[in-house]
């Protein structure tokens, strides 16, 4: 969408550091996995949203982003994009800063409606591949 590179940036620069990741379990096959991990080398908090509320790299799991009793500032969403418009309008209602799409998780509508309500939003991108090209400025 146009301006994302903007959103990237900020979202990874500016906004705060904690990340809650829905989808993340402790299945180390699934990208979310992965994702995290790289999240937390570049000193993010990653907070785990699945069903299951796991402990994942350390961090406490939750079965919802409701359940969170503290501050998000970014929502990395890896559902299907059916199931991801939701999970968007829920990072609204939390107040979170900002709604991260992963790759491949696409939903215009959720775009619109997560931009016209305040948040940043970022679709179909990875903050893994974005953040270091970033540089120094992502450890900010």
């Amino acid at each position: 969408m146009e301006g994302d590179q903007d959103a990237v940036r900020r979202i990874l620069t500016e906004l705060g550091d904690t990340w809650a990741v829905v989808g993340l379990s402790s299945n180390r096959r699934r990208a979310a996995y992965g994702v995290a991990e790289v999240l937390q080398r570049f000193g993010k908090r990653i907070v785990p949203v699945h069903p299951k509320a796991e402990t994942v790299h350390g961090e406490r799991g939750y079965a919802s982003l409701a359940d969170i009793p503290f501050k998000v500032d970014v929502v990395d969403v890896f559902v299907r994009s059916d199931l991801a418009g939701q999970v968007a309008d829920e990072a609204a209602a939390i107040g979170a800063d900002a709604v991260w799409f992963q790759l491949d998780v696409i939903d215009g509508a959720a775009y619109e409606r997560t931009r016209a309500a305040g948040l940043d939003m970022v679709m179909d991108r990875c903050p893994a591949i974005e953040i270091p090209r970033l540089g120094p400025a992502a450890r900010a």
